[in-house]
């Protein structure tokens, strides 16, 4: 028992480490990109950390599978090079009572996993969702901040206010600029630019949003060339468009897990097994990384944490790429990704029983070679 604690707590901490380690970079990665959108007026700045929470369990159910194999590899490999495997070897401890050690706070890693993929993620990927629809819904009018300039449509169109009201009815000091591009798109054919002492919003009855300028100049040409036209107006109405929010989120994901049990739509039936997958790539990555753990003192604890990682990163890709030929129909249904776990199963099984077999192989080969000699 007291082996059991001391192996599970080195375990469980390195787990933690390197697993906070990588939601950082996962998670910076993303808030970098939401960040832009932001700044871009395509998302509220408000909404930014409800989003980045919403997505947190969506992340941890993929990094902790990961961090476990890492931890494992880390924690184990320092054990190797200090020689406390050789003593706790000396006393008996086998492979397989190794590995039974292990996929005890394994099993605990993987419930929190089936929490995550089965229960929290879906829910999280829901209200992201929901969020982007309502970022959807705005207009540039909406997301305007007074004093900054504003890009749209890929940088196409600009937008500056000066000064904005509290609530947002009026502004003033307004300049837009905006490319004039042929009907194909393809071709830029000039630019067009706003100016106006102030503005408000002013909605349709189709649900359409325009912004009404008042007291301004508007200039169309070409840059560059001696050819602008500019016009003095008292009104001028522009339409308002709406900010394009990538969100990469599909429908799917977001559908709680109760609704894709029984269901016979193959979009449904290949999300379930990838989310009961997770919790099963718990248990497949733990006796992968057991025997690959087993380093020489004299060869260094990181000489099979390369070959290590690409082991695990072809069972990950190899999963998503069954999960995409699910969706397409080339697996049948009952195959599903269950045969990437029996592979990759086999493999760590191979692993976990080589080493022994190939030392009693050579202890019963060795009394042979010296009757013979």
């Amino acid at each position: 028992m007291i082996v059991f604690r001391y192996l599970s707590r080195e375990l469980l901490v390195t787990l933690s480490a390197v697993s906070a380690v990588l939601l950082v970079i996962i998670m910076s990665g993303r808030f970098i990109k939401y960040l832009a959108q932001a700044a871009q007026g395509a998302l509220d700045p408000g909404v930014l950390l409800m989003i980045m929470g919403f997505r947190l369990p969506g992340f941890l159910q993929l990094i902790l599978p990961l961090g476990l194999f890492l931890g494992i590899l880390l924690a184990y490999g320092r054990l190797y090079l200090d020689s406390e495997m050789t003593v706790l070897s000396a006393t008996g401890m086998s492979q397989q009572r190794l590995t039974g050690y292990t996929l005890l706070p394994a099993a605990l890693v993987a419930l929190l996993v089936a929490w995550l993929s089965l229960g929290l993620a879906p829910q999280g990927v829901a209200q992201v969702a929901q969020i982007l629809n309502q970022q959807d819904a705005l207009t540039e009018f909406d997301t305007l901040v007074p004093g900054r300039f504003q890009a749209l449509k890929n940088g196409s169109r600009v937008t500056y206010t000066q000064s904005m009201a509290e609530d947002r009815s009026a502004l003033g000091g307004i300049f837009i600029s905006e490319k004039r591009l042929s009907r194909d798109g393809d071709k830029e054919r000039g630019i067009t630019v706003l100016v106006a002492e102030s503005g408000r919003q002013e909605i349709q009855p189709d649900g359409s949003r325009y912004l009404i300028l008042e007291n301004g100049y508007r200039y169309d040409g070409n840059p560059g060339k001696a050819d602008y036209r500019a016009i003095q107006y008292k009104t001028y109405g522009v339409l308002l468009p709406k900010p394009e929010v990538s969100g990469e989120i599909s429908d799917r994901e977001a559908v709680p897990t109760r609704d894709l049990i029984g269901s016979v739509n193959p979009r449904h039936q290949a999300e379930l097994q990838w989310r009961l997958s997770l919790p099963l790539l718990v248990f497949v990555v733990t006796l992968l990384a057991v025997p690959l753990a087993r380093v020489n003192p004299r060869q260094g604890r990181f000489l099979k944490l390369l070959p290590a990682i690409l082991l695990y990163m072809a069972y990950l890709a190899l999963l998503i790429a069954a999960r995409g030929a699910l969706d397409k129909g080339k697996i049948p249904m009952s195959l599903g990704l269950w045969w990437v776990h029996g592979l990759f199963l086999m493999i760590g099984l191979a692993l976990l029983y080589w080493e022994p077999l190939r030392l009693k192989w050579q202890s019963r080969r060795a009394p042979r070679e010296l009757a013979h000699g």
